[in-house]
């Protein structure tokens, strides 16, 4: 099938790569020309595990195409996901400025009936809205469809591969039949794919990322109430994890979400509700929880140098909001950074993929490490802010040589306390008992 998808992000880049590693003919368009030159030279815009592979071996095949002519790539189409980016407006909705300029040049360009896939993250409605803005101009006729993605970033090949779902919004039943034809190699092992209304499948995406930023926040807390009344938050986690009803996943203390999905999404979500009048508490409170998580580490290093904390040397383990990502978009270790510096302290950070991206945020605010070690080395405290899984199992003996002082502040719970404070640490976690 040809199909073109405009925007290279990450969920475009993603969609393209798996799309022809089936052997579909795909392009991906984008108006960001140095983007596009390096795509043709297998030089990706994100890290991602295993896209590069997907990339190469497709672009090498003749099946992944990149340009920057997207009329081009839209009269060729059968199917055209639109991948742009919808960055929160400044009251918290969805700027869907690039997603409706995109359909007009649908709308201009389209050579033959095609099926368009909304693939962003876009409120309900949304995909009304980009049949008006197609419609004036329409050569040939369209059909809508709300494809919307289920990726976590440093897992998304394998989950667009192998998928617990497909949820695919169609008003026809072109766009039904084109995108079981589409999906169904992904699907072959009995997952299902989710046909229903548009507006259903645009409430799912946003319905799903809200229910797992509850989940972290609401075990944040409980993690927070566990260091006031000395219980295992790790224990806590497993005696509800372990309730068919609940499940294991998402349950994990730590800093506080933040990546390009979950702080959007609550806010747009927010926002939605608010302006049909129905609005949701729990998500109000689950986004001020978040907030105040990410500023969780830093009252524990406060609350352990007390006045030591100005002129003090801080080592950060990770920038990314997460592990096999280069992605610092609302990273707690962002929020930690400027608390930092706000209290006087210097920081020495090190992260195997997101120092070049923290490095273009912040600049040379703070100094960057080409390792943990290195990071340590003189260091008054140590903060765990990622779950890298070369931080899981150092050497606790050359970290405390390398540190000034041994204080070693854990924010993904990644240690044994007893341990660590037998080795003579000062080490403080994540609602594992009072501190």
């Amino acid at each position: 099938m040809n199909v073109t998808v405009v925007g290279t992000g990450y969920v475009g880049l993603v969609v393209g790569a798996c799309l022809a590693e089936t052997g579909n003919d795909v392009v991906c368009a984008d108006v960001d020309a140095g983007k596009i030159a390096g795509l043709n030279q297998d030089v990706l815009p994100i890290y991602e595990p295993g896209l590069e592979e997907y990339v190469s071996r497709n672009r090498i095949a003749g099946r992944l195409a990149f340009t920057i002519d997207v009329a081009a790539a839209i009269a060729s189409a059968e199917v055209i996901f639109i991948a742009v980016g919808t960055p929160p407006d400044e009251d918290g909705s969805a700027d869907l400025k690039h997603v409706l300029a995109v359909a007009e040049q649908i709308g201009r360009h389209a050579a033959r009936e095609v099926v368009v896939v909304t693939k962003s993250t876009v409120p309900v409605g949304t995909a009304e809205k980009v049949a008006a803005a197609i419609q004036p101009h329409a050569r040939v006729p369209f059909h809508m469809c709300s494809n919307p993605e289920f990726l976590k970033e440093g897992a998304a090949v394998d989950d667009f591969m192998k998928p617990d779902r497909v949820v695919v919004g169609v008003a026809s039943e072109v766009a039904r039949e084109r995108m079981g034809e589409l999906y169904a190699p992904f699907v072959r092992t009995g997952k299902p794919i989710i046909f229903m209304d548009i507006p259903s499948a645009e409430m799912t995406k946003y319905a799903a990322n809200a229910m797992l930023a509850t989940r972290i926040s609401f075990m944040n807390e409980i993690a927070n109430l566990c260091e006031q009344v000395g219980a295992n938050v790790d224990l806590v986690r497993k005696g509800i994890g372990s309730d068919s009803r609940i499940g294991p996943s998402f349950l994990f203390p730590g800093p506080g979400y933040g990546g390009s999905c979950f702080p959007k999404d609550v806010k747009a979500l927010l926002r939605t509700s608010e302006e049909q009048g129905a609005p949701m508490g729990i998500l109000r409170a689950v986004e001020d929880a978040n907030d105040r998580q990410k500023h969780r580490l830093f009252e524990k290093l406060q609350a352990v140098l007390g006045d030591g904390l100005r002129g003090a040397r801080i080592a950060l383990w990770g920038l990314a909001f997460k592990a096999n990502t280069d992605d610092m978009r609302e990273s707690p270790a962002l929020v930690l950074i400027e608390a930092l510096l706000a209290a006087g302290a210097t920081v020495v950070a090190h992260d195997p993929a997101a120092m070049h991206e923290t490095q273009r945020r912040i600049g040379d605010r703070i100094a960057y490490a080409e390792s943990g070690y290195a990071a340590a080395e003189g260091a008054d405290a140590l903060v765990v802010v990622t779950d890298w899984n070369e931080y899981r199992f150092p050497d606790f003996a050359r970290i405390k040589a390398a540190l000034r002082a041994p204080v070693l502040i854990d924010g993904r719970n990644l240690y044994d306390p007893a341990k660590l404070r037998g080795l003579g640490f000062v080490y403080r976690s994540i609602g594992r008992g009072r501190e």
